[in-house]
């Protein structure tokens, strides 16, 4: 029984990235070795196993932010934004590049995903030779089972990698084996990755526990659950990825997982509890990443949820631990800089959210007491304590004025609320600290609340079925099945008995509003450009700032010239 192992033995990045230098980017992988670590004399104890598996699983949970995963997905979209703010931020126009969809295989952007998802494909290929070379578990005090459910959660783990790499690239390469190979191999045409994916997902399913097995020790676990969901994101996207339509296989599997064959889910009744500190245990939660405040909390650390806040946050919430919050992302503005609604139909993530007046999300954020908040925003005035016992507000790193956070972007600088300044401008150039509205998903409760930084980070949600199922009947023309779907989750965001849900009918569904409905349940959870692409508008579409692409090779990022340098055989994606 691999009881809470995940927990127990939760590496740190550090030690995943040993084996970095095994990565698919390098063509000559022969070295002297002067400490010898093989198989044969490393495992040695039934811990050095569990150690083994759960190597890539530290990696695989910083890839969520690092090697700008998650930067790329909400940067390049239309939800989110990395503006100049006064000099900030700037760091030689790549965040506009991303922004503007204008980015070249030198941006060594291009080259960080590539390189930090075949970091966690080859340390998963590694831990699974290792394990295949067990021929008598029992030495270990395992069985065969337990040796070949190990297998199947690592081959899991490196489906959902090179899941995104195909989402991200196209024309990858399939690594299956690491050990003893000295060069990288040759792309794959797509259609390829999509079938070595699916066949790695479905072989799995038969070997793996579901969530009712494991019950409380299911955080951090690759279930037959987690890896049916993975078959519904490979099947929802699958027309862009291959140009063949698998809408009816996404419906069938979203469909069993909500009937219970892969395991027993639940939806939670409140819109914040997926993402809140009981989240490990939730019925929601089908795959997770464990964290906590003493380990590992990625999805707070490296440019992710902590970089989604105005100076002088912490000190709102309460929460010192971290220090001060510097804002990389923000929410694009919904109104110019005279407070007029924009008039393009992408973006303007806010005014979105306020097209339900009731929806419970639109509170400012606030923190209640007792591990519970209310909110899921930062705007307006943030008003604190400061260390002289004083009443103060939130103020930014450009001058001493109190920042208030607006839909806005622009130089507002220490112009009061409905002010009509001077400077028109609004664009990814010219921002100050007043612009942009922050999401705050995961909590952040005070520095003495015992339940701090303890969220899982909620990979694969049950709502992304329900989501999903909804897409695939809305295709289909079953509005009335896809409001009823949306609706069994949409309810959660409003008070009982809101005109805010969608009609029996379903009739208020258009491929826009499935578009905004699925910005506002997953904004800032790195999917959106994916959203966007499979519904034709990423390269297309026009949002704040941004104007359509020349064509639509942007869909794809090129492979970054750092990897083409180290491995020659390798061709670079169409259009760059």
């Amino acid at each position: 029984m691999k009881k809470n192992i995940i927990s127990k033995y939760l590496l740190r990045f550090s030690t995943c990235m040993l084996l970095l230098s095994m990565t698919i980017g390098c063509t000559n992988l022969d070295e002297e070795l002067y400490d010898r670590i093989t198989s044969e004399n490393f495992l040695q104890t039934r811990d050095d196993v569990i150690r083994d598996f759960l190597r890539p699983f530290e990696h695989s949970y910083w890839s969520i932010q690092g090697g700008n995963t998650f930067m790329l997905q909400e940067d390049s979209s239309d939800e989110m934004m990395t503006p100049n703010r006064q000099g900030d931020w700037f760091d030689g126009g790549q965040f506009q590049r991303v922004h503007y969809h204008t980015w070249t295989p030198n941006d060594g952007f291009t080259s960080d995903p590539w390189n930090a998802l075949y970091g966690g494909v080859t340390l998963a290929t590694n831990s699974i030779e290792d394990l295949e070379g067990i021929s008598d578990p029992a030495r270990f005090n395992m069985t065969r089972a337990e040796v070949d459910g190990m297998i199947a959660e690592l081959k899991v783990l490196r489906a959902w990698l090179n899941l995104r790499l195909l989402d991200f690239y196209r024309n990858i390469i399939i690594v299956t084996k690491v050990k003893g190979q000295s060069a990288g191999g040759l792309q794959v045409p797509p259609q390829e990755a999509f079938n070595f994916i699916e066949k790695e997902l479905k072989d799995a399913i038969p070997q793996l526990s579901t969530n009712t097995t494991l019950g409380n020790n299911v955080a951090g676990r690759w279930t037959k659950g987690g890896a049916a969901a993975l078959l519904v994101r490979l099947y929802l996207n699958a027309k862009v990825y291959t140009g063949t339509d698998r809408f009816a296989d996404c419906a069938k599997v979203s469909q069993d997982i909500i009937n219970g064959v892969y395991g027993g889910y639940e939806l939670e009744s409140r819109w914040d509890a997926p993402f809140d500190y009981t989240n490990p245990t939730s019925k929601e939660t089908i795959f997770g990443f464990p964290g906590s405040f003493s380990l590992t909390h990625w999805q707070y650390d490296g440019g992710m949820y902590f970089w989604m806040l105005p100076n002088l946050a912490p000190s709102y919430f309460g929460f010192t631990d971290f220090g001060n919050a510097n804002p990389k992302y923000a929410m694009q503005p919904g109104l110019d800089v005279d407070g007029v609604e924009y008039s393009h139909t992408l973006g303007k993530p806010f005014v979105k959210f306020q097209k339900y007046k009731d929806d419970l999300r639109l509170k400012k954020y606030k923190n209640l007491g007792n591990s519970k908040r209310e909110g899921m925003f930062l705007y307006g005035y943030l008003p604190y304590v400061n260390s002289s016992g004083k009443q103060d507000t939130v103020r930014g790193f450009k001058g001493p004025y109190p920042l208030y956070i607006r839909d806005q972007v622009g130089k507002f600088l220490d112009a009061k609320p409905g002010t009509v300044i001077a400077d028109k401008v609004s664009n990814m150039n010219n921002a100050d600290n007043n612009s942009g509205i922050f999401p705050v998903k995961y909590p952040y409760y005070p520095s003495s609340d015992a339940n701090k930084i303890s969220s899982a980070y909620a990979e694969v949600r049950y709502a992304e079925i329900y989501y999903s199922l909804a897409e695939c009947k809305y295709r289909a023309g079953d509005k009335a099945g896809a409001a009823a779907l949306l609706n069994a989750v949409r309810k959660r965001n409003y008070p009982e008995g809101s005109p805010s849900l969608y009609s029996a009918s379903g009739n208020e569904l258009t491929d826009r509003e499935m578009l905004d409905e699925w910005m506002r349940e997953f904004l800032a959870e790195g999917r959106r450009r994916t959203d966007l692409v499979r519904w034709g508008v990423f390269s297309t579409g026009i949002w704040w700032d941004k104007n359509p692409d020349k064509d639509n090779h942007t869909d794809i990022f090129p492979i970054g010239q750092n990897v083409l340098n180290a491995s020659p055989q390798l061709k670079q994606n169409p259009g760059y």
